[in-house]
């Protein structure tokens, strides 16, 4: 179970990645005050929907009827909040004990950000939270499609900050405890990521999309394409050494199993940083095993087309001519598509002439 400080870590690391987080915990834990303690350190408006006491149009708008007939819905104060104030925390409490339709409705705005005829700004940052349904009367179990849309933590306060926040209060003591500084997620983080995915699940493909059969299962994090995705926007913004909150992450979004092998996969593939080998400074390894390379391959390709210059274009290829065809191939498939307008064709495409031709990128 993560720590305050880790859960902290994460939580910020998913609002600027723009993950949704199900915060999973046994109700007087304190997820509301957590939730308003991030938007005092971030510096951003928090707004708080209790479920249980909300209708559905406090979620779905109100129907108004304007002079001409037609039929707007009107947002709630909460919502108009949040968009004057450019964006912020949304946190969406007692989701598993709303009722359904309540749940539908907040749901919607977790997925969507969009509230009534109101569009949330983007940098709104959701956040939702439940009670495990054995804890809680009258909740409901999340079907497997609406779990896998989220990042599952839980929160559970250690002891030390209780009495910290006896002792200095809550708020300060809660503060305290973010000490890590996250990463900005340039491209370059993010083809770090991107290279550490993409590589794991050349390597076991068994792991890219496994939803539960067991229905007492499916309400937690499971691997799939979408949880993926949200790994690889997630880990560009934590530091290498938040060995914790990686874990966290990881195993809140793709499950322990398939989780703990892709960290184990990581911690022993040793992988070069993309940018690094894409600009010369360090070379690529002949001896890396080909799921290695596939991986290097994939973080130089998003870090090319991130540029989105010429000549970052052109250094590239020069990567991948270095690796065999039938490694390189996705990569190559990958460059051409991102081909700049004022790119020169380099030599190295004649290598992959086939496999560009059979993709539809050259004309045979």
């Amino acid at each position: 179970m993560p720590t305050t400080s880790t859960l902290l870590t994460v939580l910020r690391a998913a609002g600027r990645a723009d993950v949704p987080v199900l915060l999973w915990g046994s109700p007087g834990t304190g997820k509301s005050a957590l939730i308003g303690t991030l938007g005092r350190l971030d510096g951003v408006h928090t707004a708080t929907v209790i479920g249980s006491l909300r209708e559905p149009s406090d979620l779905a708008g109100l129907p108004v009827v304007q002079e001409d007939g037609s039929v707007v819905l009107a947002p709630p104060r909460w919502a108009r909040d949040l968009a004057e104030a450019g964006g912020g925390y949304l946190f969406l409490d007692e989701l598993s004990t709303a009722p359904p339709a309540v749940q539908a409705a907040m749901l919607r705005v977790a997925m969507e950000k969009v509230v009534g005829d109101l569009v949330l700004p983007p940098a709104t940052r959701i956040v939702a939270a439940a009670n495990p349904a054995d804890l809680a009367a009258g909740g409901w179990e999340l079907e497997p499609p609406t779990a896998n849309r989220f990042l599952h933590l839980t929160h559970q306060p250690d002891l030390d900050t209780f009495a910290d926040g006896l002792t200095i209060g809550f708020d300060r003591a809660t503060e305290h405890r973010d000490d890590t500084r996250l990463r900005p997620g340039t491209d370059a983080d993010q083809a770090r990521a991107t290279a550490q995915v993409l590589g794991f699940l050349r390597a076991r493909p068994h792991r890219f999309d496994a939803c539960p059969t067991d229905p007492g299962q499916g309400g937690g994090a499971w691997p799939s394409p979408r949880t993926w995705h949200h790994l690889q926007r997630l880990l560009a913004f934590l530091p290498h050494d938040a060995e914790e909150a990686r874990r966290a992450a990881t195993v809140g979004l793709v499950g322990e199993a398939a989780g703990l092998e892709f960290l184990t996969w990581v911690r022993h593939s040793d992988l070069p940083e993309p940018s690094l080998v894409l600009d010369g400074v360090i070379a690529l390894d002949p001896t890396l095993r080909d799921d290695q390379r596939f991986a290097v391959l994939s973080g130089v390709t998003s870090v090319a087309v991130a540029r989105g210059t010429a000549q970052a274009w052109a250094a590239a290829w020069e990567v991948v001519r270095l690796v065999p065809v039938d490694v390189a191939a996705v990569a190559a498939r990958h460059l051409f598509a991102a081909r700049p307008p004022d790119a020169p064709v380099p030599e190295a495409i004649l290598d992959f002439e086939p496999v560009l031709s059979r993709a539809g990128l050259l004309a045979s």
